[in-house]
């Protein structure tokens, strides 16, 4: 699938790393370091900006290593880019660790995966289908 893309940074496109990768990398855009404090957040750009088709969205997710290594993950995890939003996309990160996190220029700071969804129509009824589940939630199916 192509999808239209504007770089107004001076890094390379995200690309896959591997064969079988499903995210690509998305890294900051910036003029100056960004100092993320413990528990702080931070609006991060990247300089892209995309069209995507109708019936898929751009899913903004933590990186796993700036995760265990930093304690700094995605707020809104996944951030959602929808097919009609044409504006910059930015990472909100947050800093979960006791030490102070710098962003740096072109630093992986989330990566981002592309996916097709369904657009679900209501159907109003009074009763729902029986399933071995039922309403069993939160832990319930296992130990």
């Amino acid at each position: 699938m192509k999808v239209k893309i504007i770089n107004q940074s001076h890094h390379a496109l995200p690309s896959y790393e591997t064969i079988a990768s499903a995210g690509m990398d998305l890294r900051a855009n910036l003029d100056a370091l960004v100092t993320i404090h413990p528990l702080q957040r931070a609006m991060i750009p990247t300089g892209l900006f995309i069209e995507l088709p109708i019936g898929f969205e751009a899913q903004v997710r933590p990186r796993s290593g700036l995760a265990w290594k930093h304690g700094l993950t995605v707020l809104n995890s996944p951030g959602t880019i929808d097919a009609d939003y044409r504006g910059e996309i930015k990472v909100i990160l947050v800093n979960l660790s006791n030490d102070i996190f710098e962003v740096k220029d072109g630093e992986r700071i989330a990566q981002m995966v592309v996916a097709a969804h369904a657009r679900v129509e209501w159907e109003t009824t009074t009763e729902l289908e029986e399933t071995a589940r039922g309403a069993g939630g939160f832990g319930s199916t296992g130990k």
